[in-house]
Formats: C-alpha cells, sequence, structure tokens
C-alpha cells in the first residue's frame, strides 16, 4: 500500500484520483485560496490505495463484484438485498494495520492531547463532482466523532457507504464500473455551527441559471438538516456586480421555517448529534445577519473565478468565534450545462383547486396519479409516470425518483437532496409544502405545475398543458426594440434570458399585494392599531426590524430583482395604482379607504401621492427606488407616475 493518510493540505484538484472530488477542492482551497480570506477547517484524507487495500483483505473485492452481478439496480429488493450484505462484508473487516496506525498518528496531529478532539468524517468518492456526474449526498457523513477509536470506525463506515443501495443504483445508471470507483474519508476539525448556522450556496440561480447572482440558503444548526431537505430554510439573493463595486447588493431575502436543528449531543449520549427543534424567536428570524451573507457572497464570487466555472458550496458559521467557513466546494453541473440558445416554455390551459404549494424546482409541468409514500419501505408503490410524494426524500430514493413525473415534498428548499436530483433528472419538483402528504390523496389525479416563478402549485386532477420550444438562435433579428411587460420579480431571472430591450413596465402593485399584503397606513400607523391587526402585521414582517422596514425593503427588493435581471436596459418601473377597493382588501385596508362609486375614475395615481392623508405613503414608495438607484447602483431604474389627470398633478 503507498501512503494511506496525507494532509489535506497537501492536496490539490490534480488528486482526485488519490483522495477523492470533494477531499480534492478543500485542499485546493487551504493551499491557493487561504490568502484570499477563503477558511477551510484543516484535517487529513486517507487515500484511494488505502481504500484499495482494505479491498484486497479476505479476497473482498471479488466477492463484491459477484454479488453484484447481474442483479437489476431497478428492483427495490434485489438491491437493498445485495446493499446490505456488501456493507456488513466491508464493516466486518478491520482496517488495514498500516492504514489504521497512520490515523492514530493523524488525528493525534490535529491538536489535542485528551483524545476527545470532535471532528467530521466525510466522503470523498474519485468518481463524483464530475461535469458528467454529480453524485450528490451518496455517500455517508459523521459529525462530531470524538476519540480515535470512533474515528476508525466512522472511516469503515465510510468505506462501506461506497455501497449504500442510491450509490449502487446511481453508479449502474451512469455507467460507471465499479473497478472504477474508489473512496477517501476527510477527517477535519469541526465547525461549531451547532450553534451558529449553515448551509449551501451556488454561485448562480439555481432555477434559471442567472449568473449575476449568489443563491444562499441557511439554517441554524449543524448542515445536515439542510442539505438532507429536513427543514425549509432562509434564502438570499446577492448581486454580484454591486457586490463587487461596494454597493448594498442584498436583492431577495425569504424567511424559512426552519422547525428544527441539528446539534451536538447531550454528554452521555450514544449518538453524537440530537436534533432539537427551534425556539419561536429563531424561526422568526433570518439566521444570516446582512454582513455575513455579504461576506459568504465575497467568499463565493472568489471561489468561482479560482475554479473558473459557477460552483456549489457547502458553509458554516461557528457560533462561538462568529468566523464562517467554506466546508466544500465543487462544480455546478446541472444547470450551467443547460443550453442558453433553447428555451422551454411550459403553460396550462387550465387550473383546478390548488391542494399545496411550496418551492418550484424547475420550470416544467407534470401529472400523473399521487403517490404518498412513508418510508422507503413503500417505493416499491411508485410506477413510472406516477407524482411521488413524501415528507422529505434522502439518497435511497434516488432509484425510483426517475420514475416519477414529479416530486412533491413536505420539507426542504432549493438546495435539498430532492431539489437536486429533480434539476439533473429533470423533473419538477415543490418542495417544502408543510402539508402536502396531509393535503394529497394517495391513487388521485394531480398536476403540479412550477412553470409559474418561485412558488409551485400542486392542482386537483390532470391539467391540460402545452410544452413549446424555443431556439433562440433561428430567430430572425427584429427591426424594432421590444421591451417586456413584467409584474412578478419572481419571473424576472428566467425572463432575463429571452431577447429584450429591458422592461417597458414593471407595475408595484403585484409587489405590493403578494409580497406586502399590508396597506401602507396601517404599517405608518401599526401602534394605534387593533392588537390583533398588529398581530397579524407582526407575522407578515417577520424578519425585518420593524414593519416600516419591512415594507421598504420589501418593495426595494421586488424591484432591485427585476432592475438587476435585466441591468443595464432600462426598467420602467410605475409607482402604486391601486384603486380604492384593491386597497381596502390588504390588511388593515378597511380603516382608511373611502367607499366610490367609481374607483376606476376615483383615488388612485397621481391624486393619491398629493393628498395629505397618503403622502406618508407615497414616501415609502420613493425611499424604496431611491434605495435600488443609490445605494444598491442600480440606475437603470426609470420611474413612471400612473394616471396623471392635469398638468399640475
Amino acid at each position: 500500500m503507498k501512503e494511506p493518510v496525507i494532509g489535506l493540505h497537501q492536496v490539490s484538484q490534480r488528486d482526485i484520483a488519490h483522495v477523492g472530488g470533494k477531499n480534492a477542492s478543500l485542499g485546493e482551497m487551504l493551499s491557493r485560496l487561504s490568502s484570499a480570506s477563503i477558511q477551510v477547517p484543516g484535517g487529513f484524507a486517507t487515500t484511494a490505495d488505502a481504500y484499495r487495500a482494505h479491498l484486497t483483505q479476505d479476497d473482498l473485492k471479488k466477492r463484491i463484484a459477484a454479488r453484484l452481478a447481474g442483479i437489476d439496480v431497478d428492483d427495490i429488493s434485489q438491491l437493498g438485498s445485495a446493499g446490505k450484505e456488501i456493507r456488513s462484508w466491508i464493516m466486518q473487516l478491520d482496517l488495514p494495520r498500516t492504514l489504521e496506525q497512520a490515523v492514530r498518528d493523524a488525528y493525534a496531529g490535529l491538536g489535542n492531547s485528551s483524545d476527545s478532539l470532535p471532528v467530521a468524517v466525510r466522503s470523498s468518492a474519485t468518481a463524483e463532482d464530475l461535469p458528467q456526474a454529480s453524485f450528490a449526498g451518496q455517500q455517508e457523513t459523521y459529525l462530531n466523532v470524538r476519540g480515535i477509536d470512533n474515528v476508525l470506525e466512522s472511516i469503515r463506515k465510510v468505506f462501506a457507504s461506497l455501497y449504500n443501495d442510491r450509490a449502487i443504483a446511481y453508479r449502474d445508471h451512469q455507467g460507471f464500473s465499479e473497478i472504477d470507483i474508489a473512496i477517501s474519508a476527510g477527517v477535519q476539525h469541526m465547525v461549531r455551527s451547532d450553534t451558529g448556522s449553515s448551509g449551501v450556496l451556488f454561485t448562480l440561480d439555481t432555477e434559471s441559471g442567472f449568473n449575476d447572482v449568489v443563491f444562499i440558503t441557511a439554517s441554524y444548526g449543524l448542515g445536515e438538516c439542510i442539505v438532507q431537505g429536513a427543514v425549509n430554510p432562509d434564502e438570499f439573493y446577492v448581486y454580484k456586480p454591486s457586490l463587487t463595486t461596494g454597493k448594498a447588493a442584498i436583492l431577495r431575502r425569504n424567511l424559512g421555517e426552519k422547525a428544527i436543528k441539528m446539534v451536538y449531543a447531550d454528554a452521555g449520549n450514544v449518538a453524537t448529534t440530537q436534533i432539537i427543534d427551534t425556539t419561536p424567536a429563531e424561526r422568526g428570524c433570518f439566521s444570516l445577519a446582512d454582513e455575513d451573507i455579504r461576506a459568504l457572497a465575497e467568499m463565493a464570487i472568489t471561489i468561482e473565478k479560482h475554479y473558473g466555472q459557477p460552483m456549489d458550496v457547502e458553509w458554516a458559521k461557528d457560533g462561538e468565534s462568529g468566523e464562517l467557513f467554506i466546508l466544500q466546494a465543487r462544480p455546478e453541473t446541472v444547470i450551467s450545462a443547460r443550453s442558453s440558445q433553447v428555451i422551454e416554455r411550459y403553460r396550462l390551459r387550465s387550473k383546478n383547486t390548488v391542494l399545496a404549494t411550496g418551492r418550484s424546482i424547475g420550470n416544467r409541468i407534470g401529472a400523473g396519479v399521487c403517490r404518498v409514500i412513508e418510508s422507503v419501505k413503500e417505493l416499491g408503490q411508485v410506477q413510472a409516470g406516477d407524482v411521488l410524494v413524501a415528507d422529505m426524500t434522502d439518497p435511497d430514493w434516488e432509484p425510483v425518483m426517475k420514475r416519477a413525473a414529479a416530486i412533491v415534498t413536505n420539507r426542504g428548499g432549493r438546495t435539498c437532496h430532492a431539489a437536486i436530483i429533480a434539476r439533473e433528472l429533470g423533473v419538477p419538483a415543490v418542495v417544502g409544502c408543510r402539508d402536502a402528504t396531509a393535503q394529497l390523496t394517495d391513487g388521485t389525479d394531480v398536476t403540479v405545475s412550477c412553470a409559474e416563478g418561485d412558488t409551485g402549485f400542486v392542482y386537483e386532477g390532470r391539467q391540460d398543458f402545452d410544452v413549446e420550444v424555443i431556439n433562440l438562435a433561428e430567430m430572425p433579428t427584429l427591426p424594432l426594440k421590444i421591451s417586456m411587460n413584467i409584474g412578478n420579480p419572481e419571473r424576472a431571472f428566467a425572463f432575463q434570458n429571452l431577447p429584450h430591450a429591458g422592461v417597458g413596465l414593471a407595475r408595484l402593485e403585484f409587489i405590493i399585494n403578494n409580497t406586502i399584503g399590508v396597506h401602507p397606513r396601517a404599517i405608518l400607523e401599526y401602534d394605534t392599531m387593533p392588537q390583533t391587526l398588529q398581530n397579524e402585521i407582526k407575522r407578515v414582517a417577520a424578519g425585518y426590524s420593524n414593519p416600516i422596514e419591512f415594507f421598504v425593503r420589501k418593495l426595494a427588493e421586488g424591484v432591485s430583482t427585476i432592475t438587476a435581471a435585466f441591468a443595464p436596459q432600462p426598467v420602467i418601473v410605475r409607482l402604486s395604482d391601486f384603486k380604492s377597493n384593491e386597497y381596502a382588501n390588504m390588511l388593515g385596508g378597511e380603516t382608511f379607504e373611502p367607499r366610490e362609486e367609481n374607483p376606476m375614475l376615483g383615488f388612485r395615481g397621481a391624486s393619491r401621492y398629493l393628498d395629505p392623508k397618503f403622502r406618508a405613503c407615497f414616501d415609502l414608495e420613493c425611499r424604496a427606488l431611491k434605495f435600488v438607484r443609490d445605494d444598491m447602483g442600480l440606475a437603470n431604474l426609470w420611474v413612471m407616475v400612473p394616471f396623471v389627470r392635469t398638468l399640475d398633478e
């Protein structure tokens, strides 16, 4: 056996064949990016040669090949039986003596004489993170591992996880030979994100491929919950051009439920980690401060520039030191590989009752028989063309996920396992619905639409839909400029891919109605509102310092999302033009709005702005637009004043 263990700082991207994709990338950042303020926890890795030496014992390699020969990986029973037996063979063997001693020495060298240093033991396969295959979540990670005996045990578990059911099936579907595969175990210092936060970021928008943003997801505690899809995380979009010029750069914030978090287990607990509920206060605020969001986005841009391609990055914030660390970085292999010249557009012809909503993954539509699955034992019920519905998915479900017409989950965000695999398979998915397994009935027909923006919808029954494929390279050159009409900021990143000369009309009404939903005077006079209304406004404005800040920032976020998507082309934003009956339907609206016989010709547009009772409301709109132009540097924002009836107005 060649050297069985090597320090992470000694490897680079050239060493994927020796230490796998994850560990090679960690070493690359440790050796090349530490001077650029990219902090990566130090540690060591076992080598592929060490894994192969383990398999030479007891003729294990030949036994594995014989056991896998001829099995049908799409047969859940056959796959489960073979995987379980192979993993037991690997776990029954002690590690080779040379490897064991090298691990003992390397663990002692991490700097803790008491033999209780907490470390993370991560898997790193030699064929993962390649352009043609992501291998997302195929192998295992073990957190808060303490003591050399537990480290050695975890390394054997990592070796065995190369033969998880999902890993065997995935390699077969991707055409990888078992002979070509090896695995490395990375052992790193733990980051105390159990008392802080963690998450995943992408250096582009995961749905549209828009590459001028960094997309960050975040939640409390250790990162496994967010990767597995066990929580609905906070989401943030950061605009790269504004960030690099020192301007305000956070385009959008979405407050996630963050119902649980993974933390260190209590002393004396057999397990190393445990899941606990978050507090109401934690759920009601963002898990990252603005300065941390900016810092993470700056790190992401540095990493992307170094690798020269869009990246998928895992990060953690140490709750004790307040420091931000990068835990993994891998090339993004799905969205960036799409052709920017070919656009698929899905459109529903009809809509029925909405049964569930969540975060949309992809921009497609799928319909089929609903299969509500409670555990992996029921996966055999899922037939080709069914809609898979579950609390959450994990990599063990992958062999049948490719059969589904669509996927729906209660939990998870846009960087969870279900989302990643759905993108890779090209299957529409709606994640984070909270109550999909309760609202959807097994055996009934449903339609899953991810073609209506950030929000995905599950409709009752099979709805007809059209699919249009547009090849931009074949479109003729037009003798005029075409501007778009956009109301929904959620569609901006997708629409910017179309040929355009900017946005001719973006209306504030859609943003105010859909992301704020509160009458501006109820916001301004919050302290005088009835307690029940105050409670409702407080719930809607969760995550922001006060209701006024909520109104201004939410409005600015909607406008800046559209403006950034189409920069540097002009984006004409029309100030609010609600009619009195429309304003009355908002929270608190009935208190302030007159009853008009003909609202179409009544108190709206410019006349509102000049009225003393509305002037302070108009100021809020002006503050939001001024922030977008001046603080964010988006000077392509132009303003339109609506319904001007007289020269004096």
